[in-house]
């Protein structure tokens, strides 16, 4: 979290005898360094009725489009205390409260699959396939305005088919999609209109669609990510740099995606930019490239289809269901369970100890689908899950920069003497979702005894062992209790051990 230690820092602890089993996961220099991640601890959020495909924000209000057709307040069940709104939904970005803006976007295949604001936060742009926003007759994309949360009647591009992506730079609104004309005018799949939805001359041509897009005017390139081949001729799998005016290609990336993997995910931070990759038995993790020259950064090695990606000081949050980690930093071996929800340093791809998780869902079983940061540091989650740390709840969570709420378990503690006087305790390590160090505090008789700290996973879990100097043929009662360094767990115990004599 951004107001906590850093999270890899070890603390150094002497002891008399401690032997702890060795840590497999690798850890690079940035994640030594400890880049603070927001907490694992989810607050209190409304629920969906069905799959949350996009997320946006803008003066304190969180945008939600996506399939559903109904809302329920946090902690309510399927089928309760349920609010009509159809594929859109609004809330306060803080308090998490539903709000009143609610044009229902209908027609088509009746979804929203692309929110984007403005520059200067005035208009929420939205795509997907609809035909009506609100009262309005629409092609598969429209304009919110978000002071009043009218539909603006002066921004209606008329689209062919599905719009899947929006990037707003400067006057110039991009879109990509499905679509084979704009206005009238052939566009295949990506498109750019001005503020009043007039075509623009920008002009690119992919055979299949685009998924994403983001744009750095200052470095004169817009990159679009999807499921293509061909770009304007010329063979370019899945991503694209291309002139923000002509659509011209500046860049490809050969090599960078093999044929059986998409990209889902675009984003930049002004240095880097970073996608999200899905595949068939192929690349699905994330990529940083350099924005001014077009290099590549790093590459992880993850495998479980990456819808989204989000870069936030320092750190890369991405949301998946990731397995198969181990030769990634920081990573997991592959096993039973799938993790939903990453953060890596942005440094050296390292994979940060956050591991609020989610379960697959409905649908096509992905989870999660789409970020958005808030301005007060809130993640705002939405997919089409149903559970979040392993408690019922529905296409869309949160989590805060602070507080810190959950405390580890404590692990069970054992106790034998094997030598007179001496008395040797073990127990195995417990884990927590946003800290990858744990302090573990001993007590004899009721008395504190000693401090040991030692990183930990849920997939590593070391066994940690302390030897206890005592007098011989003396029996003491020893307990346990372990802290992330803000929560306390419960003390355990008590274990009764008589030193051998």
């Amino acid at each position: 979290m951004t107001s906590r230690r850093p999270r890899l820092a070890a603390a150094s602890v002497a002891v008399t005898t401690l032997a702890v089993a060795a840590l497999s996961t690798a850890a690079g220099p940035a994640a030594a360094a400890g880049e603070p991640t927001i907490t694992a601890d989810p607050m209190s959020t409304w629920q969906t009725n069905g799959v949350v495909w996009t997320l946006a924000h803008a003066n304190g209000v969180v945008y939600v489009g996506g399939t559903f057709s109904k809302v329920r307040p946090p902690g309510a069940a399927p089928g309760t205390s349920e609010v009509a709104r159809t594929n859109f939904a609004a809330f306060d970005a803080t308090t998490g409260k539903l709000l009143d803006c609610a044009p229902a976007f209908t027609g088509g295949a009746g979804t929203v699959r692309a929110l984007e604001v403005s520059p200067d936060g005035k208009r929420l742009y939205v795509g997907g396939s609809f035909s009506r926003a609100g009262t309005v007759s629409v092609s598969n994309a429209a304009a919110v305005n978000t002071a009043d949360c009218t539909v603006a009647t002066s921004w209606r591009p008329v689209v062919t088919a599905t719009v899947r992506a929006i990037e707003s730079s400067g006057s110039t609104v991009y879109l990509g999609g499905d679509f084979g004309a704009v206005q009238g005018q052939t566009r295949q799949r990506v498109a750019a209109v001005t503020g009043t939805g007039s075509l623009l001359p920008f002009r690119a041509t992919l055979d299949a669609p685009v998924r994403a897009i983001t744009a750095s005017p200052a470095h004169g390139k817009v990159l679009v990510g999807g499921d293509f081949n061909v770009v304007n001729g010329a063979s370019s799998r899945a991503l694209a740099a291309l002139d923000p005016t002509s659509g011209a290609t500046k860049k490809t990336f050969p090599n960078w995606l093999p044929s059986a993997s998409a990209v889902k995910g675009l984003a930049n931070d002004g240095t880097y930019f970073y996608l999200a990759a899905e595949g068939t038995g192929s690349f699905d993790g994330r990529i940083a490239g350099v924005l001014s020259t077009g290099a590549m950064k790093w590459r992880d090695a993850c495998l479980g289809a990456t819808q989204a990606v989000l870069p936030h000081k320092g750190v890369l949050y991405s949301v998946s269901h990731a397995h198969n980690c181990g030769t990634t930093p920081g990573g997991f071996p592959e096993h039973s369970n799938r993790q939903h929800l990453l953060a890596q340093s942005v440094a050296d791809k390292t994979i940060l100890p956050w591991f609020p998780d989610t379960n697959d869902g409905i649908g096509e079983g992905i989870g999660p689908r789409a970020m958005t940061m808030t301005t007060g540091e809130i993640l705002w989650v939405g997919g089409e899950f149903t559970s979040v740390n392993g408690k019922a709840q529905q296409g869309l969570t949160r989590f805060p920069a602070s507080p810190d709420t959950g405390a580890p378990q404590v692990p069970i503690l054992s106790g034998a003497s094997t030598a007179a006087g001496k008395i040797t305790l073990s127990w195995k390590a417990s884990w927590d979702r946003d800290d990858g160090t744990l302090t573990y505090r001993l007590y004899r008789d009721g008395v504190f005894l000693k401090a040991l700290s030692r990183s930990s996973r849920y997939w590593d879990r070391p066994t940690i062992s302390y030897t206890d100097t005592v007098t011989p043929g003396s029996q003491h009662r020893y307990s346990l209790e372990v802290t992330d360094g803000e929560n306390m767990s419960g003390r355990n115990g008590p274990v009764y051990v008589t030193a051998l004599g």
